[in-house]
């Protein structure tokens, strides 16, 4: 055992140079980054709220075009080359910035669109930021957007920490770097994305398209929120995703419950069966079939998981759980394929509800997907359970023949934009050098995990692109993100900055 922890640790612990020496170079650049960021937090929030303002939903053309264009000035500014990367969807931003004699290039990628937001279940106007002093669910008020701030203030706004901090985050590093007299050691190349949020189904036409262009030695994500421990974390993959509705048909039209009841197929109670045939009570998949395609975790991710600080007492008490559905640590669940019932439609409850017999009932189920499985085979083993379950699947409404012959139909429709999981190998050369430069920078020892919980379309860089992707979120764990309040900590946004010209500078 004592062993197999030390080659497990060598395998974490980046062996090259002088560990020493990269530590003393990257803290004295924090030092003049965080004495910069001082001196122009005022400067850096008004861009932040500036940027904030101009809404970011895919769908609206027009204000992601504004997006695009006052991105790539802001990039322009700090003396990148850019241009709009076009396609039948929202432009990517592409700026590039050479170092002199640099050997190395590395591309950032943030995606600069959000989520829709509804302003009638926000505290505030989602697209009119707010600094508060905390959490709304904590009562937190309202405050001037004026320094001196409090680190434990809270900017609100859509796309506050999904994913529009990293973007002035590096542009303040950058700002910072260039007051003290520093430059990139590396070739640095940025690429924003446009639809992330709405499934990226442009991205693979953009890679192709720009094969060359897009080049790298590494593609760093910066996106998702850091560990809940709020230790700096780095990340060498994430879950790949599909999903499908599911309706299940009962009579042609509603029945009298008293006169048809344990007579009429029930549809409700017929999808619930199928549901829970699906799976089991502590999260488990009992699709035969389903784990066909997983790849085990290595001694070194599982290493990795065991190692991190445990934030399962903290995240129930936080989320006012009184037990989770597994005995597994939170970071070793994610690392299974997940499936969320995601909402249930049919009939109606409390004073609305009726004494009837609904004529079909759907569910939307999401699946979180590891490696190496794939969305067609996913689809195909649960398409299997449904018929398995005496369902004959259809993926039209049934007409009345088919009603007629059939005893069980399930209507079943599959998102078009899934994609698989991806993950990077923990032994990466460049990614130990990283992990030794955030290591570096952090107050406690830098977190190292497989997987984050989230889905990135990320295989399409290692399959257009061919350069190995690694994760390096920023935002507080806490940013509800895709929901209402969105919002960013600020000392993650000041802590972001440091991350970012330590990277660029140590590399």
């Amino acid at each position: 055992m004592k062993f197999r922890c030390l080659l497990l640790t060598a395998l974490l612990i980046p062996a090259f140079g002088s560990a020493s020496a990269v530590a003393d170079e990257t803290k004295a650049v924090q030092g003049e980054v965080r004495a910069w960021r001082e001196a122009n937090e005022q400067q850096i929030v008004d861009g932040f709220v500036e940027l904030l303002s101009i809404p970011n939903v895919a769908s609206d053309s027009a204000n992601i075009r504004r997006n695009a264009d006052y991105l790539g000035g802001l990039l322009e500014s700090r003396g990148f080359e850019t241009r709009l990367l076009e396609s039948a969807g929202p432009p990517a931003v592409y700026g590039e910035r050479m170092a002199e004699g640099a050997e190395r290039t590395i591309m950032i990628y943030i995606h600069y669109d959000g989520q829709p937001a509804n302003a009638a279940d926000w505290a505030s106007d989602p697209w009119k930021p707010v600094m508060r002093t905390g959490m709304v669910e904590d009562g937190a008020s309202a405050v001037p957007i004026k320094a001196p701030f409090d680190p434990e203030w809270r900017l609100f706004g859509r796309s506050s920490g999904d994913d529009k901090a990293p973007v002035i985050a590096l542009l303040a590093a950058l700002d910072a770097l260039a007051a003290n007299g520093h430059e990139p050691k590396v070739n640095l190349k940025v690429f924003l994305e446009g639809e992330e949020e709405a499934g990226s189904p442009h991205l693979q036409e953009v890679l192709a398209a720009n094969r060359e262009l897009l080049q790298a030695d590494l593609w760093l994500f910066c996106d998702g929120p850091m560990h809940q421990s709020r230790r700096l974390q780095l990340v060498y993959g994430v879950r790949g995703t599909t999903g499908f509705d599911v309706t299940v048909h009962g009579p042609a039209r509603p029945l009298h419950s008293g006169h048809y009841g344990n007579w009429a197929p029930n549809p409700i109670a017929e999808l619930m069966d199928l549901l829970l045939s699906m799976r089991a009570p502590n999260g488990e998949i009992l699709v035969e079939g389903y784990f066909d395609e997983v790849t085990p975790l290595t001694e070194s991710e599982q290493y990795a998981i065991e190692s991190a600080p445990s934030v399962d007492e903290l995240l129930l008490d936080q989320l006012g759980i009184g037990a989770a559905e597994t005995d597994e640590r939170v970071e070793m669940a994610i690392m299974r394929p997940a499936m969320n019932f995601r909402g249930i439609r049919s009939g109606d409850v409390g004073d609305d509800a009726r004494n009837a017999i609904q004529v079909s009932a759907t569910a939307s189920v999401g699946l979180r997907l590891v490696p190496s499985q794939t969305p067609a085979h996913v689809r195909r083993a649960i398409n299997a359970h449904i018929q398995a379950k005496g369902f004959t699947v259809l993926d039209h409404p049934p007409s009345t023949e088919e009603r007629t012959r059939h005893e069980r139909i399930a209507e079943v429709h599959w998102s078009e934009h899934g994609y698989p999981a991806y993950r990077a190998s923990m032994d990466l050369p460049i990614a130990q050098e990283i992990a030794a430069i955030l290591d570096s920078v952090g107050a406690e020892p830098l977190i190292q995990l497989p997987t984050m919980g989230g889905s990135l379309p990320i295989y399409l860089i290692a399959q257009e692109i061919g350069a190995p992707v690694l994760i390096l979120p920023v935002a507080n764990h806490d940013n509800n993100q895709h929901g209402k309040d969105e919002n960013i900590r600020l000392q993650n946004l000041w802590d972001a900055i440091e991350i970012y010209a330590a990277v660029i500078t140590g590399l």
